[in-house]
């Protein structure tokens, strides 16, 4: 890849976290809120949100989350971009801020754009021979619609368990503890789509 290329792939995400810098700073000051106050409401860190505001990190979704709900307000609300023209949004495959979380086991991406509100959440699993991701009870109602596009894969829900091939899709019950369980000898790739009601 050339630098031009990579430089170009590389603006929105600096785009967004300097508008997060600085939309936090303007609400913070438009609640007459110190550091001190906005950490307590959020559970972040003063000096996470220093930095934030000041440009010099990138915060991980779940703390952009925390940020937005202090506030009273969804991530779309958050981090709306008025300035943005195209009403197409890309997540490009090599985007490392949309890579949610990973171990030896399993890698998640996130594959919803990260200024939708959180009712919908769309990801990436990919699972080592062996692995599992386990999950517990999310909120009361939630449910989780899943497809294998390789692999094979077991769905835990609750007492429940189905067997799932490439091509199969199982939807379930999110707000029991759960588990996506690779049952085969070579990586599994799902496609997960969480629904908060």
């Amino acid at each position: 890849m050339n630098a031009k290329s990579q430089t170009a792939e590389e603006k929105p995400a600096e785009a967004i976290s300097r508008h997060l810098g600085g939309r936090v700073k303007q609400l913070r000051a438009e609640r007459q809120w110190s550091l001190e106050v906005l950490a307590n409401a959020s559970g972040v860190s003063r000096s996470m949100l220093s930095q934030i505001e000041r440009e010099q990190a990138n915060p991980t979704l779940a703390v952009t989350l925390r940020i937005a709900r202090a506030f009273g307000m969804g991530l779309g609300e958050l981090l709306q971009m008025p300035e943005a023209t195209s009403s197409v949004t890309v997540i490009r495959a090599n985007d490392h801020a949309y890579h949610y979380r990973s171990d030896k086991d399993y890698r998640i991406r996130t594959l919803s754009p990260l200024n939708l509100e959180k009712d919908v959440e769309f990801y990436e699993v990919q699972l080592q021979a062996g692995g599992a991701l386990r999950s517990a009870p999310h909120f009361e109602g939630t449910r989780e619609f899943l497809t294998v596009q390789k692999g094979e894969a077991k769905i835990e829900s609750g007492a429940d368990t189905e067997e799932l091939r490439p091509g199969d899709s199982a939807s379930y019950r999110a707000d029991v503890p759960h588990a996506i369980i690779n049952t085969g000898k070579t990586e599994a790739i799902v496609f997960l789509v969480v629904i908060y009601r």
